[in-house]
């Protein structure tokens, strides 16, 4: 009894008297299927694939071939009801409201059999006054409607002309017309993704009862004043009034750290009304910005603001505020035609170095806060700056965006559009209209956001025509674009939020593109804005195929995730690389295929008949290809920075595809679905590092360019190694003169003919050596050791089969594997199954008798557990 007297406490706003009530209804509710066949409990927050698997009624929805067996859950239509009775006197409320924070999607509610209201989209919060209809004891109950028939019937009524695509590719395996949802447009399928839509309430949902007014909401923006040099922070407050007079009092704003406190009296009449506040902060103390990883500390500051309102009235906020600016550097470039696409953060050019977000699960009400963390945290631990919150998934949870201002992780926001033409129907456009200015304000106070894109690939879906469109049309759907992502989309951002640039669409080329009427003939012109660029079919080492771009938002290659991952989703029947079960988690056209192509160029396949084994052998096979086929990449496009050749380059950013994986299946990540590190994503580590030398070929040359993020000048020298696969002696080395790389700068700093290298080392053959490189300063060795390959792997001579064995022992929280090889071992891969964790490096190249890795577990484990987990691959363990 005492426990419920303090929940009511607190739920209850305490002036002299109460002035405002919460009661959630987050727990349990009674989920039934439309003929009433299945009823069953389920959770809030949750939807009801949840439900079924936690009542035992269906098995893991990713299990083997589930997603299709279950596609009859998101075809039926589901009722979710909950009978709840309200811990308060709700007759001494003026205004009682129902609050949902997130549906998915398509409800009608109704309150004691009374409809409430209706809801069509997944990214906005709907809120509905219930005051004459609560009761004591309540019912409520919303119905759903299939997103996938409401989604088909949409479609049907848009008689006038259609709205490409109207279906995913077949490989695919989903459902049709996604575009006339507004829903996670992933979620009827995509090409590293299974197919659910799920229906349930995905967010929190609660009762707000008020008297004389209530705070609907509360956002704020940090603005610096260039002319006045000082920091500003723009409030904004909306309140409902429901006094039948104006009420008076003072708003209280308070930093302390900052020695700033201002009070402002205000006066609001009866109705909705919202209050805006400037802040200015005291001159004369020092702030400390928030800058990114890697370029500084991720500082903040607790704001409180204190409504001091009539009758004894009294509403607190409490917030963190932080302080940077964001620039988009659109300018002419001397010695190239175009614009540059650059961001400065508080006035410093910053590389962005990092990947795509992807929704982290089918089902949200599985993304716990842990599983934010480690992916979070794995990102910044491979020392990326910045992620891309892709436009067909979810504006993400308030949890995502207060840990990327923690970790100092820049987040490219886009408006959930992707892959699709739109409809622009007034109905279709007010609902975007009011999930983008909701978004806006939920998400505005946030430093990691520095960008607003309305949407992903649509420009260029247009304008490369991806759905054959007759050119009679085009003005048609042009129009539509301008509709929705221009007239729409960027009207609601720029009226809601004057602190960051907004792009209509990635890839774009940014003012090009408006210059041409907001799409451009050709999107992916590298001399503007950002590209995205994937090739399959050419090889993948040369370097000279890549878009030498102002900025690269999207590139990648596949790769399959570890056995141990597929395992806990599989059967013996489906280990095997050409199984039913391998073709069907494959959801990209010929990608099984590709990824053998493109592997097969410079390794020897897996030779093993042992199919087991020839499966595990496959997969290694395959991560080892993507990480390096994404590293050859991603050097490119660093040590583009500084130079233009051929009017091309200066690129300022490499987000490659994908961070995270939805399920567990082949897709371009470098995470695999739960968080286990594939070889992409050690390798990450090293071609992201501040300080970073980066070796490449042209015509029988061998460079090496000094790439650095660093805020000031670096004083080094490179020393060149090479080796032969034969021996753990190095064969030869070669320390360079002391040369400086400026901050932020990408120079050469070495150069010499291969052939010349190669008699000098004791007439090296490409086939028989292998080079490796490093930066020192004071004969200390700064940031990782770079490789070259002066002939493709599989061509190797001397290369040996490695024995390796590790001593492992614990030093505290971690535990350090003490290798030692037989041999030069290329592609050195640890694992220790499904123990969770990482290592400090891995897949790497052992050139050296001995080698100490560390391994952080994510949870507590043994010693010997790791012992009886542990293995070891390297290239030749495949032949």
């Amino acid at each position: 009894m005492c426990l419920h007297l303090f929940l009511l406490l607190a739920l209850c706003q305490a002036g002299h008297i109460a002035r405002a009530c919460s009661y959630s209804l987050r727990g349990s509710w009674q989920i039934r299927n439309a003929n009433g066949s299945l009823e069953l409990p389920g959770t809030v927050p949750g939807c009801v694939h949840s439900a079924l698997f936690q009542q035992g009624l269906i098995q893991d929805p990713y299990y083997r071939f589930n997603d299709l067996h279950y596609r009859w859950i998101s075809l039926d239509n589901w009722t979710y009801s909950k009978e709840f009775k309200i811990p308060f006197n709700h007759s001494k409320w003026q205004k009682v409201n129902l609050i949902f924070e997130g549906i998915d999607t398509v409800t009608k509610i109704l309150l004691n059999n009374v409809t409430v209201g209706k809801t069509d989209n997944m990214f906005s919060r709907y809120s509905f006054d219930i005051t004459t209809m609560v009761r004591d004891v309540n019912f409520i109950e919303l119905r759903f409607q299939s997103a996938v028939l409401y989604a088909a019937q949409q479609s049907e009524a848009h008689t006038g002309y259609q709205v490409p695509p109207n279906c995913p590719p077949l490989v695919q395996k989903g459902e049709c017309h996604v575009n006339f949802i507004r829903k996670e447009q992933c979620s009827f399928s995509w090409d590293w993704g299974p197919s659910f839509p799920t229906q349930g309430i995905w967010k929190d949902v609660r009762i707000e009862a008020y008297n004389i007014c209530h705070l609907n909401y509360f956002t704020f923006s940090p603005i610096y004043d260039n002319s006045a040099q000082e920091w500003n922070i723009e409030i904004e407050s909306s309140f409902d009034v429901v006094s039948s007079k104006p009420v008076g009092g003072q708003v209280v704003v308070a930093i302390p750290k900052l020695q700033t406190q201002q009070t402002y009296s205000i006066e609001l009449q009866p109705g909705e009304r919202i209050v805006e506040l400037l802040v200015k902060i005291n001159k004369n103390i020092s702030v400390e910005n928030w800058w990114p990883h890697g370029h500084g500390n991720q500082a903040g500051y607790n704001m409180t603001v204190l409504f001091k309102l009539d009758e004894d009235l009294n509403i607190e906020k409490s917030a963190k505020v932080y302080f940077r600016t964001v620039e988009l550097i659109e300018e002419p470039i001397e010695g190239s035609s175009g614009l540059s696409f650059y961001f400065k953060i508080n006035g410093f050019p910053i590389f962005l170095k990092g990947s795509n977000w992807i929704p982290a699960d089918s089902f949200q009400d599985r993304v716990t806060s842990d599983l934010l963390r480690l992916l979070l945290q794995s990102a910044v631990d491979a020392n990326m700056n910045a992620l891309r919150v892709w436009g067909g998934g979810i504006y993400e949870q308030d949890e995502f965006y207060e840990l990327c201002d923690q970790l100092g992780i820049m987040i490219w926001q886009d408006f959930m559009f992707a892959c699709a033409l739109y409809p622009t129907d007034r109905s279709f456009m007010d609902s975007v209209s009011a999930e983008v200015a909701y978004q806006i304000r939920r998400l505005k106070s946030h430093p990691s956001i520095i960008i607003w894109s309305g949407n992903n690939e649509n420009e260029a879906a247009l304008m490369t025509n991806w759905y054959d469109i007759p050119p009679s049309d085009y003005p048609m759907y042009i129009n539509d674009y301008v509709m929705l992502y221009v007239k729409n989309i960027r009207e609601v951002v720029l009226a809601g939020d004057s602190t960051r640039p907004f792009i209509t669409s990635s890839p774009t080329n940014g003012v090009e593109s408006i210059a041409e009427g907001w799409v451009s003939h050709n999107p992916y012109d590298t001399h503007f804005g950002d590209v995205h660029y994937y090739s399959y079919s050419s090889d993948c080492w040369n370097w000279k195929l890549f878009p030498k771009a102002r900025f690269v938002s999207e590139y990648g290659y596949q790769s399959w995730p570890s056995f141990n991952t597929l395992e806990k989703v599989s059967s013996k029947a489906d280990w095997s690389f050409r199984s039913k079960f391998s073709l069907h988690r494959q959801h990209h056209a010929r990608g099984n295929t590709e990824m053998l192509y493109q592997a097969d160029l410079h390794f020897k396949l897996p030779q093993s008949t042992d199919p087991l084994h020839a499966f595990r052998d496959t997969i290694y096979l395959t991560q080892v290809t993507q990480a390096q086929c994404v590293k050859i990449e991603t050097e490119f496009y660093r040590r583009s920075r500084s130079e233009i050749v051929n009017g091309e380059g200066h690129t300022m950013g490499a987000l490659y595809w994908q961070l995270n994986d939805v399920w567990q299946a082949p897709s371009w990540s470098s995470l695999e679905y739960g968080g286990k590190w594939k070889m992409l994503h050690y390798f990450a580590q090293h071609f992201f590092a501040a300080l970073l030398p980066v070796g490449f070929e042209d015509h029988d040359v061998f460079y090496v360019y000094g790439v650095s993020d660093l805020h000031s000048e670096c004083r080094v020298t490179l020393t060149v190694r090479v080796h032969t696969w034969s021996s753990l002696e190095p064969l030869c080395s070669h320390v360079t003169g002391h040369f400086v790389i400026n901050s932020g700068e990408a120079i050469l700093i070495y150069k010499e003919p291969v052939p010349s290298l190669l008699r000098r080392c004791w007439n090296c053959t490409r086939q028989s050596c292998v080079v490796s490189f490093y930066l020192s300063a004071d004969s200390k060795p700064l940031g990782p050791t770079n490789y070259h390959f002066l002939s493709s792997p599989k061509e190797a001579v001397g290369l040996q089969k490695a024995h390796i064995t590790a001593l492992i022992s614990q030093q505290g929280d971690t535990f350090a594997f003490d290798l030692e090889t037989s041999a030069v071992a290329p592609f050195v891969w640890l694992d220790v199954g499904s123990i969770p964790g990482r290592f400090s490096d891995n897949g790497f190249l052992m050139t050296e008798k001995t080698r100490t890795i560390l391994f952080y577990p994510w949870e507590p484990t043994s010693k010997s557990k790791l012992e009886q987990s542990f293995h070891v691959t390297s290239l030749t363990n495949i032949y």
